[in-house]
């Protein structure tokens, strides 16, 4: 039998596993075997019995048994031969994981009497795992710009076996672009780096495929490979650029889950998307992404599984910061796992002053308190601080007693109030802390001026209101409180020393609101400006000002003026109109102006009465008075037409002006063709000698008017020694200036014309050969002063009455009628 059992242990340790026994036996001592993982069950370890230096038989005898430190055993004892065997086929990975050595413990208890052995098995490594990389496929975007030796980590193959057997090496595929720089870690795999070795050119190659392999160190050597496509990105001009190039980070091993580990932050000069960076914690080892996570946004690192000391002292953690171009940066952050301790530092409050007035000085104490921590050996040096950015400092002034004090200015109408987060923390390991709320008001002072709504008011007020009417209300506020957030509301004089503006507003000093005191005239005066000051009640006060507008709004409190034909009584106004005219012919036009603005000026012409009503028509917009139809023999010579002008206000107003027409035979017949008076006998008729005479009559008198109207015209110039230009403008169709167009400032479109009868000598027929017809032009001063009419009389600027009312007192013949 032993013959037997001898092959059949020969049988199951062939191949690659191989025993090592390692026997050491001692009278407390521990004995130690070992053996190759991935060895089947019922191999063979060693004869226990023999080790112990029992005979075959007493391990039977004394009730000889296996007890595992585990809940597991993975050996077996047989009782009567003393022989050790692997109870089911060992995986040193599953076991043991990256730890090295792998040893499994166990004790052999004998009992009558009781006696208990200590033994271990260390599980040997084999490579039975080639390495792996998670990702088959990277894809590395690089930008055409890159530097040479720029460096692009790779995330590292996973090879789960240990020592020599463990990843050893990376290789890279031969191209022209790159060559492969292996580093090694602190803790963890080696990881491979690209380097650029040749400038890049999207234009020339968008594209480089590339082939690494990882080999292990085992016989034979075992390797995975990954396929990595790096796409030549365009020109981005700035990369990402870190902080700093290795933030450091402390964590507790008892930290739970979403501890923020560090926070690392990236800017980039470029503008829109390029700006935008993502973090990421690419290229790391599985155990690092297994444990930490980071949010792409903030840059906050947090722990995303348990942190195990005794497994894994700290973490070196690749951070990549990308821009929207697709450029990258690297940094890294060194997370050192420290271990715990008990008590965290108990914090006392001594005192506290509150509320603190906000013009406390700097280094003004706010609270003092003392600091113990009960762990004297392991807790170490006591650190305060506080958490938030407060204007508050922490100081010390003696053995473990601290002071609170300002640090900064303090404002209370930004922060009324502050709740102080005081972290006390001790060294550890690890390091525990304990926070304290101290809660502190802060007093006000009067150091806000007034504040308007708005940087300045525009009122306005309808002219003709009643004394004593509200037009409107200005407000301020304070940040202040108290008496010192009390605002009252005063006008202040004008610079210039005129204190008519007191006469016209009045204020309600607590609520700011603003009464007319006299009835407004917008005829007289548009608008006016004043300062408003508003002072606060604190000590000392405080005051700011705004500039209020008001604005006169006008009313239709004036009638249409008529200028032309002149209604003054003294001098009819003919006007002459051939019998031979067509329809649609122009005989004159009614030109009127209002004193009012807007709508209120906005004229409309109407025919009221007349002689013949089917004979003539008044166009509504401009005041032209055409004919309707041809004129007949049996149509009166004398034709009396009465216009109605109305303006657009409400209500309307209205006023009437008379116009005689003369019908004349022949006078608009320029071209007739001379008859020879030999051949044609000149017959004179009876009436067309009393029309010349009429007309000649009404020439002369008309020439007077010109001419008195002319000498009175030098004597104001002389008088006011004022340059008044007369410009003569002729237009065809009778059209007034633009200043006085209907809808205007001065309301019509019309103008006043005056006609000058001119015979034609020298012709058989003795008619009329043409008629002129005049305008006068107004002059109109512009400016910012006063407006003097013709007359010397002073009105305010910018008024539309000043500007009727001061073309009355003259006209200038400007404009021809052929």
């Amino acid at each position: 039998m032993a013959v037997a059992r001898r092959k059949l242990l020969q049988s199951r340790q062939v191949g690659t596993l191989l025993l090592f026994l390692c026997v050491s036996v001692g009278g407390a001592a521990t004995i130690r075997y070992s053996v190759a993982e991935e060895m089947e069950s019922g191999s063979f370890v060693a004869n226990v019995a023999k080790d112990l230096g029992l005979e075959v038989g007493k391990l039977a005898a004394r009730g000889a048994r296996l007890v595992s430190e585990g809940n597991k055993l993975h050996f077996r004892l047989h009782r009567k031969t003393g022989d050790l065997f692997v109870k089911e086929k060992l995986d040193r990975e599953s076991l043991c994981g990256k730890a090295d050595p792998c040893v499994l413990h166990f004790e052999i208890v004998l009992v009558e009497p009781l006696q208990s052995f200590r033994a271990e098995v260390r599980v040997f490594d084999i490579n039975d795992n080639a390495p792996i990389f998670p990702n088959k496929e990277p894809l590395l975007k690089i930008p055409e710009s890159t530097p040479l030796g720029s460096r692009f980590p790779l995330q590292s193959a996973q090879d789960l076996d240990v020592g020599l057997n463990g990843l050893q090496n990376y290789t890279l595929s031969a191209n022209a672009y790159f060559h492969l720089h292996t580093r090694f870690r602190s803790h963890g795999p080696k990881y491979a780096e690209l380097v650029l070795d040749k400038p890049l050119d999207r234009e020339e190659q968008p594209e480089v495929n590339l082939t690494i392999t990882a080999v292990d160190g085992g016989s034979p050597p075992k390797s995975g490979t990954a396929h990595i496509r790096v796409e030549v990105l365009d020109v981005n001009d700035h990369v990402p650029q870190f902080s700093r190039l290795v933030y450091r980070a402390q964590v507790p091993e008892n930290s739970a889950n979403g501890y923020l580990v560090a926070t690392v932050t990236a800017t980039d000069l470029d503008q829109g998307s390029n700006k935008e960076i993502t973090y990421s914690l690419s290229q790391n080892p599985e155990a690092i992404l297994q444990t930490f996570q980071i949010d792409s946004e903030t840059g906050e690192v947090r722990l995303r599984g348990p942190l195990d000391f005794e497994a894994i002292e700290t973490y070196d953690i690749d951070i990549q910061a990308t821009d929207g171009g697709g450029l990258s940066a690297h940094s890294k952050v060194l997370v050192e796992v420290v271990d715990v301790n008990d008590n965290p530092p108990e914090v006392t409050i001594s005192s506290v002053s509150s509320p603190l007035p906000e013009d406390s000085p700097l280094q003004t104490v706010v609270a003092l308190f003392s600091v113990r921590d009960r762990d004297i050996r392991v807790g170490g040096k006591i650190t305060c601080f506080l958490r938030d950015d407060l204007p508050f400092a922490v100081k010390p002034t003696f053995r473990n007693s601290y002071s609170l004090v300002t640090d900064r200015g303090l404002d209370r109408e930004e922060v009324s109030g502050y709740n102080i987060t005081l972290v006390v923390m001790d060294t550890g390991p690890p390091s525990l802390s304990t926070e304290t709320v101290i809660e502190v008001l802060i007093s006000d002072i009067n150091d806000n001026s007034p504040i308007f709504q708005e940087d300045s008011y525009i009122l306005t007020v309808r002219e003709n209101n009643s004394p004593a009417v509200f037009i409107g209300k200005v407000h301020a506020t304070d940040l202040d409180l108290g008496e010192n957030a009390q605002v009252t509301y005063s006008l202040l004089p004008p610079k210039s020393g005129d204190l008519s503006v007191f006469a016209y507003i009045s204020i309600n000093s607590d609520n700011g609101k603003l009464y007319a005191l006299r009835t407004m005239d917008y005829e007289a005066i548009q608008d006016f400006q004043f300062v408003i000051k508003a002072t606060d009640r604190g000590f000392p006060s405080l005051s700011s000002q705004v500039t209020v507008r008001v604005v006169v709004l006008d009313d239709n409190d004036n009638r249409p003026m008529i200028l032309y034909p002149l209604q003054n009584g003294t001098l009819p106004c003919n006007d002459l109109v051939p019998r031979s005219a067509e329809a649609g012919y122009l005989v004159t036009k009614v030109v009127a102006v209002d004193g009012d603005s807007g709508q209120n000026s906005w004229l409309s012409y109407h025919l009221l009465k007349a002689t013949d009503s089917g004979l003539f028509s008044v166009q509504q917009q401009n005041g032209e008075i055409r004919t309707l139809r041809q004129i007949s023999e049996r149509d009166p010579m004398m034709q009396k037409l009465i216009i109605l002008v109305q303006d657009h206000g409400q209500p309307a107003l209205s006023t009437t002006a008379s116009l005689n027409i003369l019908l004349v035979d022949g006078f608009s017949e320029p071209y007739l063709q001379f008859q020879d008076p030999s051949k044609h006998p000149t017959r004179v008729n009876p009436s067309t000698k009393y029309l010349v005479i009429s007309l000649a009559v009404l020439s002369f008198l008309f020439l007077l008017c010109v001419t008195v109207i002319f000498i009175i015209h030098i004597y104001h110039k002389i008088k006011y020694k004022e340059k008044i230009t007369i410009q003569e403008h002729f237009y065809d169709d009778c059209n007034f200036p633009n200043h006085l167009i209907q809808g205007g400032a001065n309301g019509s479109l019309s103008q006043p014309c005056s006609y000058e009868m001119c015979s034609a000598t020298g012709t058989g027929t003795s008619e009329f050969r043409f008629l002129k017809r005049f305008m006068p032009t107004f002059p109109f001063p512009h400016g910012t002063g006063e407006v003097k009419t013709e007359t010397g009389s002073s009105l305010p600027p910018d008024s539309d009455r000043n500007r009727s009312r001061g073309s009355e007192g003259h006209a200038q013949v400007s404009d021809d009628y052929m």
